[in-house]
């Protein structure tokens, strides 16, 4: 008995033995798994892994989190936001009690390796925002016990596996922004636990399977921005717990199912933007009562208005704009009492009398309401007075395009808080009510193409104004010297009026002003001020047809090019007045097709284009009655070369002795002498262009075994350029942060000494062999090679991916960055004709959380490049996300018209988008790039009709896309997800569902 007890205690020793020596190995097992995770990062473990080495314990590690069961083993990983770059390991599947994985918002690549399929403790698995590429392996099946799995905004592609159907504890599945395809697998109707089902931007075929009905726990569903087709899914109507169903950006065609009116958990219905038709329904509204968004824009719906809509008592945005309702608008709206946002624009809905105008004054009872659009639809007769009782807190009122006449409203300086009132393009008479001086607020005034009369003096108390457009109305009287406390101003137009008197020269103080100025076709008189030279930042200036008389002041010619080219002025139309004198011959009169002087006939000199007369002796002493002027320019110029001498003998002795190269972290180092080896001494057979700041070369790079080049480009910097050393600091500390599949890659920088002792800098980028989208949209007609030419598809691809890297950097980057120069010549294509949007020497990296900067623009100038920067960017204080939008609305436009935003061919001084705008009503073929046009003629022989009309329809939607975001005022231009699901919904309409195929 005793020998037995002794063999049982010996066998227990050796059980308990194995298993510590089991534990002790798991341990290891777990760091060993860390360790070659944190070995995979490509760039360098992050500063927030420097804790992760073994002269600490692995459950110390930042983001490590071990078993309170078990406290050496790993159950959590969270490194969301390190900032880590390269691959996840195949390692990490060996963590065996791992509960929680998430790698979110870094900057991953690489495929999802299957060996994750081996954590069947797993839970949690989240690599949402990163690059990762390839399909999903199908051994996620194997992770049984997961119930949230987010892969969204990666690059992941292929089928979504029917293998995950098998992970019936998933309460979650979002899979946003990626390039998935193929139809959505029936498999997961066996998600009976799913609460949250996403499957957002991505390239989804087929219809929605019937099936899903059996998610009956889904209170989420967004399949926006797809190409999934069909008839509206009934089967969702089952879905009684559903409360946001998104499925906008489709192809969706039919009628609304009546069983989705039934929904009454419904808080989100966005169904904008597909082909689907029908009225709806006249009790549609009666059993949603939690309802708050509806967004059924940009569809075919017809019929009237249902009244049950004031049943949805919650409701607070209502967008039905771009369909043709048609009726007027019912009173009950006024029920709604938590409406803030009304938008019925680009319909045939009307109003011609009192009582059909009945909703106005029903509206004044939704308290919050802060957007009212009535645009571009059947409106007339006159406006109610009670608009005026309208909320105060009402910011946009748009009104423009319409018949709508009689008196603006008296009161209307009632809507105190008022930011933006568009009332253009309709038939307002009478005078400007007194009270509209009180709008302190306002920002936006509209009233051009009205038949308004009498004096404008009131508008002078709106100091907060921007944007003022008063042409092609019957106004009268001088132009009031009040219009100079307007300091914000960015652009003034008052042509085609009937003012008098001479243009008050407090305007031309109004230093902001830098979009236009037109006061053309007036009864103007009396001689032009010289303080026109203020307008240093002008781009537009239009007097023509007027009586102006006096010389043309020398101010308007740019101050010589070694002070830089600090004037914006590209369009000077002075036609028809009395101007008498010499004609300058430098600044913008050096260029005779960016100016009009005719019908001004005592003018001579200036250059030969202009054809004028050489002057006489008299005129040309006439033009020496400013001698001081070429004496001051000289004298002003030697003091400054004197004061910028000094000023770089002090820099370049207090500056920092540099080692001879300085990399980016994790980059190859690389020094002047390679730079001169890989550019073959910086030739000028090389030479790719030259910008501001910097000439770019072509190289060659060999890696660190000096084996196996390849092509790079070379950004030598003009470091006696002022402002280049900041444009090279604002590069590298923009492109130090970020990194996406559309930005050009920085390779390495080098800081240095050339052989002559000079001050070197330069960034190495990686090589795009396409060029720039500019050389394909505007190529050389000199070049005998063959001629470049982009279709339509493979350029909304090119704004595509542009859009991509805006997203990115404004949104999803560890910090929000401005590009602040976004062209043509800055968007480069690889050899996939992919485009990577490069020069970030004007960028600038916002403070977290917010979309601006503020600063003063004095040490780098005007930000952005002429016709494509931000009208605002001329007052020279404010940096933001909006300006970006503006610049990519001019890209967009550039794009599908083939003509640049500087192009003097637009027609009677029309910028391009005023170009693009007058051309979508019904000329839009005449505005679109006319070798666009051949390729879609020439393709008529191949295609149908339906296909012709749904190319026309999308250059009509790209064209508004542009006018959209280039918008005057900043907060009314597209934020960039809003961009991209429009672009991805024209890129499907244009491929017929194919669109996959096209990348």
């Amino acid at each position: 008995m005793a020998r037995a007890i002794k063999l049982l205690y010996f066998l227990l020793l050796c059980i308990c033995s194995h298993a510590l020596m089991l534990l002790e190995n798991n341990n290891f097992t777990d760091e060993v798994a860390l360790l070659s995770f944190k070995s995979m990062l490509s760039s360098g473990p992050s500063s927030l892994m420097a804790s992760w080495n073994r002269s600490s314990h692995l459950c110390s590690w930042q983001g490590v989190i071990c078993s309170h069961r078990h406290p050496e083993r790993v159950i959590a990983l969270h490194l969301n936001s390190f900032n880590l770059a390269g691959r996840i390991s195949p390692a990490l599947g060996n963590l065996s009690l791992l509960r929680e994985l998430d790698l979110s918002n870094n900057q991953l690549t690489g495929e999802m390796p299957p060996e994750l399929g081996q954590l069947i403790r797993l839970q949690v698995l989240n690599l949402s925002t990163n690059y990762l590429q390839g399909s999903i392996p199908a051994t996620i099946g194997e992770c049984s016990e997961l119930t949230m799995l987010d892969l969204g905004y990666n690059k992941l592609q292929g089928e979504i596996p029917a293998q995950i159907g098998s992970l019936q504890k998933l309460a979650t599945l979002h899979l946003n922004e990626n390039d998935f395809g193929g139809e959505i697998p029936q498999s997961l109707a066996y998600l009976t636990s799913m609460e949250s089902l996403s499957f957002l931007g991505n390239k989804l075929t087929g219809e929605i399977p019937h099936s899903l009905r059996n998610l009956t726990k889904l209170y989420h569903l967004n399949l926006g921005h797809n190409m999934l087709s069909g008839s509206f899914p009934s089967s969702l109507g089952m879905l009684s717990r559903l409360s946001r169903l998104s499925l906008g950006f489709n192809n969706f065609t039919g009628l609304i199912p009546t069983s989705i009116w039934n929904i009454s958990s419904l808080t989100v219905l966005s169904l904008q933007n597909n082909m689907l038709s029908g009225v709806i329904p006249s009790n549609a509204f009666n059993t949603l009562p939690h309802l708050e968004h509806i967004y059924m824009d940009n569809n075919q719906f017809h019929g009237s208005i249902p009244a049950s809509i004031a049943n949805a008592s919650n409701l607070l945005r209502l967008q039905l704009a771009y369909n043709p309702f048609s009726g007027i608008i019912p009173p009950d709206l006024g029920r709604l009492r938590n409406l803030s946002s009304l938008q019925f624009g680009f319909t045939l809905l009307e109003a011609k009398d009192p009582k059909e105008w009945g909703f106005i004054s029903a509206l004044t009872n939704c308290s919050n309401l802060q957007y009212l659009s009535l645009a571009e639809s059947n409106f007339g007769g006159v406006l109610p007075d009670s608009l005026s009782n309208l909320s105060v807190s009402l910011e946009d009122l748009n009104l423009h395009d319409n018949a709508i006449s009689g008196s603006i409203p008296k009161d209307i300086g009632n809507l105190v808080n008022l930011k933006g009132l568009l009332l253009y393009r309709n038939s307002f008479a009478g005078t400007l009510p007194s009270s509209l001086g009180r709008l302190e607020g306002l920002q936006l005034l509209y009233l051009d193409t009205n038949a308004i009369s009498g004096s404008i003096i009131s508008i002078g108390n709106l100091t907060e104004l921007n944007y003022l457009t008063l042409g092609i109305n019957a106004f009268s009287g001088m132009i009031p010297r009040t219009l100079g406390n307007l300091t914000k101003l960015l652009e003034l137009r008052l042509s085609r009026n009937n003012l008098t008197g001479p243009i008050p020269s407090e305007i031309f103080n109004i230093r902001t002003l830098s979009y236009a100025l037109d006061v053309s076709e007036n009864n103007l008189e009396g001689p032009r001020p010289l303080e026109i030279g203020n307008l240093k930042n002008l781009e537009v200036f239009r007097a023509d047809s007027n009586k102006l008389s006096g010389e043309i002041p020398l101010t308007l010619g740019q101050i010589p090019a070694f002070f830089g080219n600090i004037s914006m002025l590209y369009d000077l139309n002075i036609s028809f007045n009395s101007f008498v004198g010499a004609i300058p011959n430098f600044g913008i009169f050096a260029n005779a097709s960016a100016i009009s002087i005719q019908g001004n006939g005592q003018l001579c000199g200036g250059t030969p284009d202009l054809h004028l007369p050489s002057c006489s002796s008299g005129l040309e002493k006439q033009r020496h009655t400013f001698p001081l002027i070429p004496i001051i320019v000289s004298v002003t110029a030697t003091i400054l070369i004197i004061l910028l001498f000094c000023v770089f003998l002090s820099w370049r002795k207090s500056a920092i002795k540099l080692s001879n190269t300085i990399s980016m972290q994790g980059s190859p180092v690389v020094s002047y002498i390679q730079l001169v080896r890989a550019t073959d001494g910086f030739s000028e057979r090389n030479l790719l262009g030259s910008g501001t700041f910097g000439t770019v070369f072509k190289g060659n790079i060999g890696n660190q075994d000096g084996q196996n080049t390849s092509p790079v480009a070379v950004k030598v910097l003009k470091l006696q350029t002022p402002g280049a050393v900041k444009s090279f600091a604002a590069e590298c500390e923009a492109l130090r942060h970020i990194r996406h599949r559309n930005l050009v890659k920085i390779i390495t920088t080098c800081s240095s000494i050339d052989n002559r002792g000079n001050d070197f800098k330069a960034i190495v980028f990686d090589f795009m062999p396409n060029g720039s989208l500019e050389g394909w949209l505007h190529p050389d007609t000199n070049d005998q090679t063959e001629q470049k030419y982009i279709d339509l598809i493979q350029r909304v691809t090119i704004l595509l991916d542009v859009a991509y890297a805006l997203d990115y950097l404004h949104v999803h980057g560890s910090t929000p960055v401005v590009h602040c120069d976004i062209k043509s010549s800055n968007v480069l294509l690889d050899a996939a004709m992919v485009a990577h949007l490069g020069d970030f020497g004007l960028a600038k990296i916002l403070v977290e959380g917010s979309s601006s900067f503020h600063q003063s623009m004095s040490t780098m100038g005007f930000r952005g490049t002429i016709g494509y920067a931000a009208p605002e960017y001329g007052a020279g204080n404010t940096v933001s996300t909006n300006g970006d939008i503006y610049s990519y609305g001019i890209l967009v436009l550039e794009t599908i018209t083939g003509k640049r935003p500087t192009d003097s061919g637009f027609g009677q001084g029309l910028s391009l988008r005023e170009y693009v705008d007058l051309g979508l009503q019904n000329r839009v073929m005449e505005v679109v790039d006319i070798r666009l046009s051949w390729d879609l003629e020439n393709g008529l022989q191949t295609m149908n009709d339906s296909s012709y009309r749904r190319k026309i329809d999308c250059l009509v939607s790209l064209l508004r896309l542009g006018v959209s975001c280039s918008e005057e005022t900043p907060s009314r231009r597209m934020p960039t997800g809003d961009i991209i699901r429009e672009l991805e919904a024209i890129k499907e309409r244009i491929c017929g569902g194919k669109a996959g195929n096209e990348e």
